[in-house]
């Protein structure tokens, strides 16, 4: 899914193993080393929970880019460190789902679209 850039590596922390066992309360980081194809002067973090094939919106504090990590406008060719937060609310349901990651440029593109298993748990 990534359209206009290529990851390098994902990392989600705390994750053990797969699916990553996210407890309800506790946030976790996400952390993404991506190569940019396109300029872009923003860049927008859009992040969903896939259950059952549907995918619902997952709010996370900052969906600004460009305030995670990335000195924007971004460049064609350059590497960027994308780190964001993943809260867990704990009125979410215990339940294992696939979490969605996309970030966008100013066209809509996709810079990197990747998906985890993850399990929410009390």
């Amino acid at each position: 899914g990534s359209v206009v850039g290529k990851i390098s590596s994902v990392d989600v922390s705390p994750c053990l193993k797969q699916p990553c066992e996210l407890v309800k309360g506790e946030s976790y980081t996400v952390n993404v080393t991506f190569s940019s194809d396109a300029a872009s002067q923003t860049s927008k973090a859009i992040v969903h929970g896939v259950i059952a094939g549907v995918p619902v919106p997952f709010p996370i504090p900052n969906e600004d880019g460009c305030k995670s990590g990335i000195q924007c406008p971004i460049q064609q060719q350059k590497t960027y460190s994308y780190i964001n937060q993943l809260p867990v609310k704990t009125e979410y349901p215990s339940l294992k789902l696939v979490v969605e990651w996309e970030l966008r440029d100013d066209n809509n593109k996709d810079y990197f679209c990747f998906k985890f298993p993850v399990q929410i748990t009390s």
